[in-house]
């Protein structure tokens, strides 16, 4: 092997070496995201769930109500058609 041969096989490993060392300690850019996110002590998240909380609460409601007011809009209409008797 010669000299220039040894030195391109010399930098292929270098770059090789360098990939593997550098792929097993990179972390993903968007982990440190995601931790964040994950953080039960972050004010942020705990108001963003109450205030999730507080819609469904809501959403239920409204759909309790919407049942309601259709029973009692066909509880109407079945008076009013007993009433056409």
């Amino acid at each position: 092997m010669s000299g220039g041969q040894f030195m391109v096989v010399l930098i292929v490993a270098i770059v090789m070496v360098a990939s593997i060392f550098k792929a097993k300690h990179r972390r993903s850019p968007g982990l440190d995201m995601v931790e964040h996110l994950r953080g039960e002590g972050n004010r942020d998240t705990q108001a963003l769930r109450g205030e999730i909380q507080q819609l469904k609460e809501r959403i239920q409601v409204l759909e309790r109500v919407i049942t309601d007011e259709r029973k009692s809009i066909d509880l109407d209409r079945e008076i009013e058609r007993l009433r056409d008797r």
